[in-house]
């Protein structure tokens, strides 16, 4: 009997029997071998993403159609991807999750169409893409078919990117061509132990270079936070990290048009910040903890760092002042004595340009005594990857606020969203240092003839460091020829900050008509 011909509750019956088997996967024994490795399942890692009960499913009997090394005799439900949307915090997401207990979660033709077909659906309906992976790649056995999905994958990644939020979560190898399409989304989350990225894995490496090497000395999660700066967050377990995953998302617009979602605000707006006022010394060669400064002037001293292991002399975060979500670059004197470097600026534009896309506020925090010098820094091209920053910085239109807490030397001051390349509102604290160099090598500099003439060379030269800093570098230098709006009372800065925004929440900007910048790589 045909199934037009089955009884209505006999056919029910069969999907109910077919769903059933898509849903559990290929086999129990796979599922062991699954969690042996300390892993969960792709289902259970979708219900700890969305809120309950809110996955709505895309193509659950989908089968791949290939032939040939075995494959007609393996068709498993799904082919090794769901695909679907549900929700966070009763927000619509999409996602996508690989599911390593078929094929290895590799890629086949089937498991590409489906994965377009999320995507396409995010970027219309304007909401977040979050891809769960743990696959081995593409599916050899079809070949070619299996890079051109991911070509298809790489192209909608560019088109979603700045138009929506694009969220990868590593849950297992990702290897070759696969490991680019998490670096082309907004951010990368990994697991220890159990998630690593890699072109060319360890057996590759060893072939070529005669390198020894494990998987996760090569491409695992604490590598790529500190070192390569491929991973924006690193967990110990998938629980936590998906449910990191769903803070971000909390913070997040759904897509380009929307602001972020504010929220009711318990913390005063006029809270005084008076450990500030002690928490930052006035000699500029004594370091501090930055973050301290943060934690005191956003709400509830909450706050969301990015690439919090990857390039630390300079912080990137998320937070919320008065309700409203705050993206905060930051000097880090505690780190490089707060520099900018090569990775720095690598790691401040990219957080900026997101910034910029999600509608995001920026306040800048700057103690930053130039720019790394050194014959590696210039060689591999401090020069380049500084303009990155700058022109992040340059090309953004959400409202910007910079506040100098103490030094704020050379080209770092013009690159950390000085006045004169568009910060909307510049604040100075009553220890600022603003000028082109520290007064020790500017009076070195400009007098040295006069010292070295001197009958007491280092008397002099002290006599001349204060002339310099006196008649330069007072605190209100800068107040006075208009180069920042205000100088104000460090414990006042939350308030300072709030009534700004509030001011610039409305900021519109005009660009001029082009396809699109062309900026430094």
């Amino acid at each position: 009997m045909s199934t037009g011909e089955q009884p209505a509750h006999l056919a029910a019956a069969e999907l109910r029997r077919i769903r059933a088997q898509a849903y559990a996967g290929p086999s129990e024994r796979a599922t062991e071998a699954q969690r042996a490795k300390g892993k969960l399942t792709v289902r259970e890692r979708i219900e700890l993403l969305l809120d309950e009960g809110s996955f709505n499913e895309l193509e659950p009997l989908r089968r791949h159609r290939a032939t040939g090394f075995g494959l007609e005799a393996r068709k498993p439900y799904t082919d090794g991807v769901i695909t679907g949307w549900g929700t966070v915090h009763g927000r619509t997401v999409f996602v996508y999750a690989h599911d390593f207990r078929i094929f290895g979660g590799a890629l086949g033709e089937a498991h590409a169409d489906k994965i377009h077909k999320v995507m396409d659906k995010a970027i219309a309906a304007g909401a977040p893409l979050v891809s769960l992976n743990d696959g081995a790649g593409a599916r050899i056995q079809e070949g070619v078919s299996a890079l051109a999905g991911y070509g298809g994958i790489f192209r909608r990644n560019t088109r979603a990117s700045g138009v929506i939020p694009q969220i990868s979560v590593m849950l297992g190898p990702c290897a070759g061509g696969a490991a680019y399409s998490p670096a082309l989304t907004d951010f990368v989350f990994m697991v220890r132990d159990t998630s690593q990225m890699f072109i060319t894995g360890p057996d590759v490496v060893k072939a070529v270079t005669g390198e020894e090497i494990t998987q996760n000395g090569l491409g695992g999660a604490d590598v790529h936070a500190e070192t390569s700066g491929v991973c924006h967050f690193a967990y110990d377990d998938e629980v936590t990290c998906l449910e990191e995953v769903r803070y971000l998302l909390s913070l997040l617009p759904q897509n380009n048009r929307e602001n972020p979602p504010a929220v009711a605000a318990e913390d005063p707006v006029d809270r005084s910040g008076d450990v500030l006022l002690d928490l930052v010394p006035a000699n500029g060669n004594r370091s501090y903890d930055m973050r301290k400064v943060i934690e005191e002037i956003v709400d509830d001293g909450e706050y969301f760092e990015v690439h919090e292991r990857w390039a630390t002399n300079l912080i990137c975060a998320l937070t919320r002042m008065d309700g409203q979500v705050v993206g905060i670059v930051a000097s880090q004197p505690q780190a490089l004595a707060g520099v900018l470097d090569i990775e720095a600026a690598d790691k401040g534009a990219r957080f900026v340009q997101f910034c910029d896309a999600f509608n995001i506020p920026l306040v800048t925090l700057l103690d930053v005594p130039g720019f790394l010098p050194g014959v590696g820094q210039e060689h591999g091209g401090i020069i380049r990857h500084g303009a990155k920053l700058l022109y992040a910085y340059c090309n953004a239109t959400v409202p910007r606020i910079s506040v100098v807490l103490r030094k704020a030397y050379g080209g770092a001051y013009i690159v950390m969203d000085s006045q004169s390349i568009g910060a909307d509102l510049t604040y100075a604290w009553p220890t600022n240092e603003i000028a082109v160099m520290g007064a020790e090598g500017a009076a070195g500099v400009i007098f040295r003839s006069a010292i070295a003439a001197a009958a007491d060379p280092e008397a002099k030269r002290a006599e001349l460091v204060k002339q310099y800093e006196s008649e330069l570098m007072h605190p209100y230098y800068a107040a006075e020829r208009g180069l920042v709006d205000d100088v104000i009372d460090p414990a006042e800065t939350r308030h300072v900050l709030i009534r700004s925004l509030a001011m610039l929440r409305a900021k519109h900007a005009d660009l001029p008509i082009r396809k699109h910048g062309n900026p430094p790589q």
